[in-house]
């Protein structure tokens, strides 16, 4: 081992079961990343999107956040709204953007993009761009074509997008996440893994989430000494 390799610290994975559309995802995700950057060896962490659906009998047929809601749990739209309009109140303080005339739909095939992203080096960048402007309202991340334009942004091809939308590929990875994170007790997510040690389930505070990788990067040292 040579002495460049000696001093680097291993890479620390951070797999993060989430999906598009939940809410505590897009707040989590954003705070980890804070409780990342804010460290000096904040390189040495890679965050790994993992797919994990939360409603997958949802249509393909978007509709509205509200009809969703009540179609799989009943209630009325009051309800929704005034839960929805207490996570955008807290998403605001925190600087992000939350539209509440977002629409649902079935996930399965954005994750299978995701997969493509992923495979291409691009996973967490595709996947946070799509999500954050979805919360954003800036787009519907149930259109192929919107798809395909995030998808060129971040250097990936827009026609290798259409391609896995118009077949089944990656499908199997997507279960295969999802499978996994059923066998981890997984029921809901944001649901955060840190180095195969540590698991932690909902959107923790930037301050946990931090508590956390000091945490796992030590133990990461005694194990190396």
């Amino acid at each position: 081992m040579s002495s460049d390799q000696a001093k680097s610290p291993a890479p620390i994975v951070i797999d993060v079961w989430a999906d598009l559309g939940c809410p505590w995802c897009y707040v989590g995700k954003h705070r980890l990343q804070r409780a990342i950057d804010a460290r000096p060896d904040a390189d040495r962490f890679q965050v790994k999107l993992r797919s994990f659906e939360l409603n997958p009998d949802a249509p393909q047929t978007p509709e509205t956040i509200e009809s969703a809601f009540i179609r799989s749990h009943g209630g009325n739209a009051e309800v929704v709204l005034q839960a929805e309009r207490r996570i955008q109140a807290l998403s605001q303080q925190e600087g992000l953007p939350f539209a509440l005339d977002r629409l649902n739909a079935n996930t399965f095939d954005f994750h299978r993009v995701a997969h493509y992203a992923d495979e291409a080096g691009k996973g967490l960048e595709f996947f946070s761009r799509v999500q954050d402007r979805f919360f954003a309202g800036e787009i519907n991340p149930f259109d192929v074509e919107a798809l395909a334009r995030v998808a060129e942004e971040v250097g990936l091809s827009a026609e290798r997008v259409r391609e896995v939308l118009a077949s089944d590929e990656y499908a199997d990875a997507v279960r295969a996440d999802t499978r996994e994170g059923r066998e981890l007790g997984i029921q809901g997510v944001p649901f955060t893994v840190f180095g195969r040690r540590f698991g932690a389930s909902g959107a923790q505070t930037v301050e946990a989430y931090a508590r956390v990788l000091d945490t796992v990067a030590a133990e990461m040292i005694e194990d190396a000494a």
